[in-house]
């Protein structure tokens, strides 16, 4: 019965809970349930706080009880990747450095969680300081994929990826500086947002790359994406890059489907080295959306190939500015490929970094006027591999990772990643589609549309 319960869906859950059919306390213990079936399995919880979240879910029923219904995310079961803040929760950034680091008030994301009713069952597990990848480096140890315990569930969002898959919680929160919320969401073959720059606060939110950083959701599915989306999206005054943009109704055209949207599908760089099985998976889901309507095209994306090394040389320096203290008292209790990525940030110049920003200004602007003036998303696979061997994820697995969601970093548009197949080896693969700045409704109805035509977001892992 309790994983009947922890696999609904967030719509469904939520029907339920505001028709008093199903209490938050009976949602909250059948989570808690699953976690103990198969933690022991995934790790990816750092910090479960079961005993608040028990109490919030009782606050919750009697709040619905009164007819003080919040919305749908009222009396839902979350988790937070553990680099945002909890008042009276350490927030370890999966790093024994801050073992001890007990946040005082909420991150910006977890206050409007709050407001909104969600349930909070802990911190999850990430690569050590969100800076990796893989998922494979943390001091608590890695989080395992559920459709494959011994391979990687892709990071740094490990953890998020990991409990949505499997069933753990109803939707985990992730962040994205250069794939980190759609690597896992593909490797975990779940549904993982990364919204425009500037759309979520990340106030309350461990650093990685102040001028890339993104928060976002990871969810089963891409209704229940728009939900959480719903509650997080907005301009927050504690964080000075948040945006006052104007936020969409994201549920109001989900249903609207693509028919007549203008999909440009990569002519390069986006399909080279993908592995057989992506390919055919993908090609296989554009086809589907242009039997649903849409027009897909190829399009040549200018400066992509340059844009890589432009990440490169904004995350590593502003990352090594925010360590460089730590790195300077206590570089061996570091990671060894963090380690390693923090020491490559010394190696650029100020000249370096001054040029990549103004390259960004100008790839911008390129992609404004020759890319989305044309067509209203890109279609791409989310990842070039899918998960590997937790032992086997040298750097060469990186690359491949982050090869097709880093570029789209360094732009700030919205990006998803949400489940279009499986490896001969039963292992998900992820489609990756991209909007317009502050287009977030867009790439959620697109993919929604996707997802209705298909069952991929129906499968459920073997553990």
């Amino acid at each position: 019965m309790s994983n009947n319960l922890a696999y609904l869906s967030i719509t469904e859950a939520a029907e339920r809970i505001r028709s008093l059919v199903l209490s938050p306390v009976e949602l909250t213990e059948a989570c808690l349930a699953r976690i103990g079936e198969v933690e022991g399995k995934l790790n990816a919880f750092i910090t479960l706080t079961a005993e608040d979240a028990i109490a919030a879910a009782r606050t919750a029923a009697d709040e619905i009880a009164r007819g003080e219904y919040r919305g749908p995310l009222h009396g839902i079961p979350v988790a937070l990747k553990d680099i945002f803040d909890v008042a009276g929760v350490r927030t370890t950034a999966a790093s024994k450095i801050l073992a001890d680091n007990v946040a005082t008030e909420d991150s910006g994301a977890t206050k409007r969680l709050r407001e909104a009713g969600a349930v909070l069952l802990g911190k999850l597990n990430l690569h050590q300081f969100a800076f990796g990848a893989t998922g494979r480096s943390s001091d608590y140890g890695p989080a395992c994929n559920p459709w494959d315990t011994a391979r990687v569930t892709g990071g740094s969002s490990s953890g998020s990826g990991a409990a949505v898959s499997a069933g753990e919680c109803f939707a985990a929160l992730g962040t994205d500086t250069g794939g980190s919320i759609r690597i896992p969401a593909s490797l975990c073959g779940v549904v993982g947002l990364k919204p425009t720059f500037g759309r979520v606060s990340r106030a309350g939110l461990l650093p990685l790359a102040w001028s890339l950083d993104t928060a976002g959701p990871l969810t089963r599915t891409v209704e229940d994406t728009a939900i959480v989306m719903q509650a997080l999206a907005g301009r927050d005054d504690r964080d000075d890059w948040s945006s006052s943009e104007p936020v969409s109704d994201y549920r109001e055209h989900i249903r609207d489907g693509v028919k007549g949207l203008r999909i440009g599908v990569p002519d390069s760089f986006f399909s080279d080295a993908l592995l057989p099985e992506i390919d055919a998976a993908v090609k296989e889901a554009l086809g589907v959306i242009e039997g649903l309507g849409a027009i897909v095209e190829p399009v040549t994306l200018p400066y992509i190939e340059d844009i890589p090394n432009a990440v490169t040389a904004i995350m590593l320096p502003e990352a090594l500015a925010f360590h460089h203290k730590w790195m300077a008292e206590r570089p061996e209790d570091y990671a060894d490929d963090v380690r390693y990525r923090l020491e490559l940030g010394a190696t650029f110049l100020a000249v370096d970094y001054v040029e990549a920003q103004r390259f960004r200004e100008m790839a911008v602007r390129a992609w404004r006027d020759e890319v989305f003036s044309r067509f209203d998303l890109i279609a791409t696979a989310s990842t070039q591999t899918t998960a590997t061997p937790i032992e086997a994820s040298d750097l060469s697995v990186v690359f491949s990772l982050i090869r097709l969601t880093n570029p789209l970093n360094l732009l700030g548009v919205p990006a998803i990643s949400a489940p279009c197949g499986l490896s001969p080896n039963g292992l998900p693969i992820g489609l990756q589609l991209a909007g317009r700045w502050w287009d977030e409704a867009t790439v959620l109805r697109a993919a929604h549309a996707y997802e209705q035509a298909t069952d991929w977001h129906k499968r459920r892992p073997p553990l």
